[in-house]
């Protein structure tokens, strides 16, 4: 019998290596569980990263951020993050104000309407995460958790 991934994408010849397997794996998963999030963001009309824009603001309290540290902060990069910022001052989520010494030092803040979306998505989100993973146990997913950061980092020594 094929292994589960292999059937789902209806893939007749084996992986050319078990990393390649692992590797499809965790895209298909990644797809499956991101796909969720989009629908629970779909009513809110906000996109993944204005999610990840408006949780990480809302973390860093009255201060903000500058705009750097809100793409570092990112979970998945974006390729222009000023162009992001934009659209959402102009969808009244986020403020900006430039620095007076420096006008390229640019200091972001969650907006009340920014704060009232992403407190509102908390418990969809939760209840998403739930249905999703609730299966797994603790243990499975402090496992699936310890392995997935693994992965991230290659030169960490074998187990």
């Amino acid at each position: 019998m094929s292994p589960p991934l292999q059937r789902e994408i209806k893939q007749p010849a084996p992986f050319a290596s078990l990393e390649a397997e692992v590797f499809l794996n965790v895209l298909r998963t990644s797809a499956t569980l991101v796909g969720g999030l989009v629908e629970v963001l779909r009513p809110f009309d906000l996109t993944q990263p204005q999610y990840n824009v408006l949780r990480i603001l809302r973390g860093a309290g009255v201060d903000g951020l500058l705009r750097g540290e809100v793409g570092e902060r990112m979970v998945a990069r974006v390729p222009d993050v000023t162009r992001l910022l934009d659209r959402m001052e102009a969808l009244g989520q986020i403020t900006r104000e430039r620095g007076v010494d420096d006008r390229r030092i640019v200091r972001v803040r969650i907006s009340a309407e920014g704060l009232r979306i992403v407190n509102a998505l908390d418990e969809p989100v939760h209840a998403m995460h739930a249905q999703q993973l609730g299966h797994l146990s603790a243990e499975e997913l402090a496992m699936l958790n310890a392995l997935l950061a693994k992965a991230r980092t290659p030169e960490a020594p074998r187990v």
